[in-house]
């Protein structure tokens, strides 16, 4: 069970126009593992099934062991060589992200258990 200081963070990616392929591919492919490398866990991804943000929308949740964690691990993400590298040979083309939205939450008291 997560600590009484554990938050979650929903992530709201809004795909830049035909690129939503290539953001899931990066994701797929090197963000999730960079994501445990730093310490940020990921709980779940989804895509969304009706028009228009089937096509051009990401959403995800990660926790966090606190706020201040949640800090510092995106820093360490952020300053990973390997993640600079990575985003911009996938950005060669232009940005895959128009927006990026992003809501720090935590658990009510009458919500079932995550895993």
């Amino acid at each position: 069970m997560p600590s009484s200081t554990a938050v979650y963070e929903l992530r709201i990616y809004h795909a830049a126009q035909g690129k939503l392929g290539e953001l899931l591919a990066r994701f797929r492919d090197h963000t999730v593992k960079l994501f445990d490398r730093h310490g940020i866990k990921s709980v779940a991804y989804w895509t969304p099934v009706d028009e228009p943000q089937k096509s051009n929308t990401l959403v995800y949740i990660l926790q966090h062991p606190s706020r201040e964690e949640a800090t510092a691990n995106w820093k360490s993400f952020q300053d990973d060589p390997e993640w600079k590298s990575v985003r911009d040979k996938s950005e060669v083309n232009g940005k895959l992200t128009e927006k990026i939205d992003s809501t720090f939450m935590v658990l009510t008291d009458f919500s079932p258990p995550l895993r």
